[in-house]
């Protein structure tokens, strides 16, 4: 019988053997790779396909993610009506979303349905119409939508402090503008969708409760189509940083509250410092028990929230802390901000606190591997970002073996106040 007295034994989550599953590989005839993982206690299934149709593609501001988001609202044959009828029909969800580099649609269903919603999937990825009600309509919204957002000084400073780390032609800077918006034709999303999505470059992902024909059904729907990338020329983009480092701006007279973005440029994750800079980055600023929550919203009381992160990108990257504080005490929170990076640059992390970070770490690394869907994503971060597994095990064992004076080196090398712009809008 269970003694309810005592408290039930219990292991860090650093000394747990995390294994991620292992996925599998087949290419179509036309060239299309698809990744599968075959997992789940659920009849249901994901499939994804990532297209290189990010805005990183676009010639005119806005024309990718306009393209992605109108791809399900008309086809040759069918309304985006239509459209969405039949996918609730079978009580499937089917979304899109676009990125810098790439741009997806997700498909999620049960797993018997399956013939019914990919020829549906296969009709929009090859006589999409875009139609000009449609257009007009995406266009008034997203209008409307970033009139009340520009209101926002937390979606200012986003944008802001992109622009000023990477230029506002590059990508990764660019931002949604009334007069670009405006500036879309139909004709130039066709152009695009010809281009990128027709005939572009494809890989597909697929994860739960698998049928035991997935490659064959996937090869007979898609297996013919020119989605082998021959389209998609090779952009290189210039990044532009900004040559001042400290912005004020006035974005609402009458708000209480100010947004702050710190960030510096940071190499991306295929540098041999990015899995240490994982760690750091948690202990200074990446969870609820790091040392900027600590200090600046429960010790100092300047604001609910305060985080830091590095950024997604594939190609460069950033190292970012954002919150909002009040307006009468940014600038005190900024000072503290500096301060906590001073304690790191001057001060080994305790053994404590690290044991504490890395057991966090690792139980977020284990909620993150908690499914099939959770599975699959992780192996299209590795994919797309042309890593492989041992990037993965690399990883966990720089979490579970970096020292403190490892850790202090880089607090060293990044963590200077010098290296970061500072944007706070108001």
């Amino acid at each position: 019988m269970i003694n309810r007295k005592e408290a039930p034994p219990y292991l860090n989550a650093v000394d747990f053997d995390i294994r991620l599953k292992p996925v599998d590989k087949y290419v179509l005839r036309n060239g299309v790779e698809v990744y599968a993982i075959n997992a789940g206690a659920e009849e249901v299934i994901q499939v994804e396909w990532v297209f290189w149709a990010g805005n990183w593609y676009e010639k005119r501001n806005m024309v990718a993610a306009a393209a992605n988001f109108l791809l399900k609202n008309g086809t040759a044959h069918k309304t985006a009506f239509a459209i969405n009828e039949h996918f609730d029909y079978y009580g499937a969800s089917f979304g899109r979303s676009c990125y810098s580099e790439t741009a997806l649609l997700n498909l999620q269903g049960l797993t018997r349905h399956l013939p019914h919603l990919l020829p549906v999937v296969r009709e929009i990825l090859t006589e999409a119409s875009f139609p000009e009600e449609e257009l007009a309509l995406y266009q008034k919204t997203n209008a409307q939508r970033l009139d009340v957002n520009l209101k926002k000084n937390d979606f200012v400073a986003n944008r802001l402090i992109d622009e000023k780390l990477y230029g506002f032609d590059h990508p990764y800077g660019r931002y949604s503008r009334h007069e670009d918006l405006a500036a879309i034709g139909r004709e130039e999303l066709l152009g695009f969708y010809d281009q990128y999505y027709r005939r572009g470059r494809c890989m597909i992902f697929v994860a739960g409760r698998l049928p035991h024909d997935i490659f064959e059904q996937l090869e007979n729907v898609f297996g013919d189509l020119p989605l082998h990338g021959n389209a998609t020329v090779r952009t290189d983009h210039t990044i532009m940083p900004a040559a001042e480092r400290i912005y004020r701006v006035n974005n609402d007279p009458q708000g209480m509250q100010g947004a702050i973005r710190l960030a510096r440029p940071f190499p991306n994750r295929h540098h041999p410092d990015f899995f240490g800079a994982q760690v750091l980055n948690n202990i200074f600023g990446g969870f609820f028990g790091s040392r900027l929550m600590t200090n600046i919203r429960e010790d100092k009381g300047y604001t609910y929230g305060i985080y830091s992160y590095l950024q997604n990108h594939r190609q460069s990257s950033a190292w970012m802390v954002s919150t909002e504080a009040g307006r009468d005490v940014c600038e005190a929170a900024i000072g503290e901000v500096y301060n906590e990076m001073e304690r790191l640059r001057n001060e080994p992390v305790g053994e404590e606190e690290l044991l504490l970070v890395r057991n966090y770490i690792m139980g977020s690394l284990l909620g993150d591997l908690d499914g099939p869907f959770q599975v699959i994503g992780r192996w299209k971060n590795l994919i797309l970002n042309e890593l492989g597994e041992s990037h993965f095990y690399k990883s966990i064992d720089t979490i579970k073996n970096i020292s403190a004076e490892s850790l202090q080196a880089l607090a060293n090398k990044y963590l200077q106040p010098d290296a970061f712009y500072e944007m706070v809008v108001v």
